[in-house]
């Protein structure tokens, strides 16, 4: 991303009320406010006809006027929170710019970006401070004038107020602010932003979540949406390069991927397949790119253990040369990826399967008992591989042993994770245990993975007549510490299978 974009995070609430009338409410609360600063704004906002990102609660505007004039792009980030990234206002810029219209690609979904209204707002806005006279918050009063664009247009103005964190203003405060409002009869408004109320007529009206709720079904679903939520998350993070943006991204797709294929009974796998193997496609696109963080990280941290006088030559130097290009190429495969219209058509998909599920009749079913069975089936796949991991011997055969019991394992595990609002505090205790043996299993892969490349750059230290010692070293290093593992794993998989721990879902 350029150097000049910029962003920041906004906590706010809109009320329908006079700005005025609301600052006698705030005394009782102990706030103080500052005289008024008055701004005049013109803003045009862009989308698709359809308006598909409003739908997905974003906004993208060019607005001129006030102290942050330039280009906005607005992402939700949970309730009352949204993140704000911004780009100056340039002479070349007469669309969006790149960086910003990258990041409306998936919600647009290939949809041609134009203006869809302009919102001019006379603004007026106070600053409150508590007792302490810490700033805590913005008092801000629009006027505003609203027109839609195209063949056809409607104009609208109306008057609002916004309530914004600022300083060391907390959620706490907008919540005794709402309720010192409440009693005044002042009440939210219903549009959650500007362009929401304007084109408030053409977006869908929400409605109740397929499934019975406390069904089988319902459950499943609401952790599908949840992960539907997280992958258009980690879209956005993987398209800033914001660290750890592609363990997001693949945890949400493994999440969801390992859903579907452990509530089979719950949703029709022959309705599902497709779906599983477009997300185990993702999932392979983004392995390169998140394997290299793990390596970068796992072994600039080792070689800094290491005492000066066992690291001969520039080992570091080296390390970074070949990961950095490592990490160019993979980066560069998943935006090639992102880019592309398969991961469109999987979105779609996503959607199509979130708006008509294709409940299975067991799907009625209490989710309590019904969940259990599919935990037990997973269970069962988890046990068949360590058994066999036990039975194997050799290094090479036994990486590949437990690397298939960790797979069955973190299905298991995000199946749990399906589980747990229903099955209580037996759930939530085996999640945990199950976590635990992850995590082990984890590290064990995490060592795999690093050492074919340490022993390439070993190898080509010595080839460029360097000094190998070190990469020998921590090849060294890294085979005792999958050792270790070895020796940890039983304790950890005889807590976990223990019959109390399982018994919540195996007696089903």
């Amino acid at each position: 991303m350029s150097g000049s974009i910029t962003t920041h995070g906004e906590t706010e609430r809109t009320y329908d009320a006079d700005p005025v009338a609301l600052l006698d409410l705030l005394g009782p609360l102990g706030l103080h406010a500052a005289p008024p600063r008055s701004e005049q704004l013109a803003a045009v906002y862009l989308d698709t006809e359809d308006l598909r990102l409003l739908r997905a609660g974003i906004t993208l505007r060019r607005r001129t006027g006030g102290p942050d004039a330039g280009w906005h792009l607005k992402l939700p980030a949970g309730r009352d929170h949204r993140e704000e990234i911004g780009h100056p206002l340039t002479p070349e810029h007469t669309a969006p710019p790149a960086q910003l219209a990258a990041l409306t690609r998936l919600p647009a979904r290939g949809g041609e970006i134009a203006p869809v209204a302009e919102i001019a707002t006379e603004r007026r806005q106070w600053e409150l401070t508590d007792g302490a006279g810490q700033a805590v918050a913005h008092l801000v009063g629009d006027q505003v004038t609203a027109q839609t664009m195209g063949e056809s247009t409607t104009a609208e103005s109306w008057r609002e107020v916004e309530v914004e964190l600022t300083g060391s203003g907390t959620v706490a405060l907008l919540d005794r602010i709402e309720a010192e409002l409440g009693q005044a009869g002042v009440h939210r408004a219903a549009a959650k932003s500007k362009l929401a109320r304007l084109f408030a007529a053409e977006l869908p009206a929400s409605h109740p979540a397929p499934g019975r709720t406390g069904s089988a079904g319902a459950a499943v679903m609401d952790y599908l949406r949840t992960q539907a939520e997280r992958l258009r998350t980690g879209d956005v993070l993987v398209r800033r390069d914001v660290p750890n943006g592609v363990h997001q991204l693949r945890l949400a797709t493994r999440r969801m991927r390992s859903a579907l294929q452990a509530y089979g009974r719950v949703l029709d796998p022959a309705e599902t397949r497709d779906l599983v193997r477009e997300l185990r496609w993702l999932g392979r696109q983004l392995d390169e790119a998140r394997d290299t963080e793990v390596i970068e990280a796992r072994l600039t941290e080792k070689l800094n253990e290491l005492p000066a006088e066992l690291v001969l030559g520039p080992v570091d130097a080296q390390l970074t040369r070949s990961l950095q290009r490592r990490r160019r190429d993979a980066r560069d495969e998943v935006l090639a990826a992102l880019g592309g219209r398969r991961y469109l058509r999987l979105h779609d998909a996503i959607d199509r399967l979130l708006a008509e599920p294709p409940l299975t009749r067991r799907a009625k079913r209490p989710a309590s008992a019904e969940l259990a069975r599919s935990v037990n089936r997973a269970w069962r796949r988890t046990e068949r591989r360590m058994l066999a991991a036990d039975r194997t011997h050799g290094r090479v055969n036994r990486d590949r042993a437990l690397h298939e019991t960790r797979k069955a394992a973190k299905r298991l595990r995000y199946a749990v994770e399906v589980a747990v609002p229903a099955g209580g505090r037996s759930a939530n205790r085996f999640r945990k245990r199950l976590k635990e043996m992850h995590r082990v299993l984890g590290e064990h892969q995490d060592s795999v993975v690093c050492r074919p490349v340490i022993r390439e750059l070993g190898a080509r230290a010595h080839s460029e007549r360097g000094n190998g010692f070190t990469f020998g070293l921590l090849y060294g290093l890294e085979s005792a510490h999958a050792d270790r593992i070895d020796v940890a794993l039983p304790p950890v998989w005889e807590r976990l299978s223990r019959k109390k721990s399982i018994r919540w879902f195996s007696r089903r």
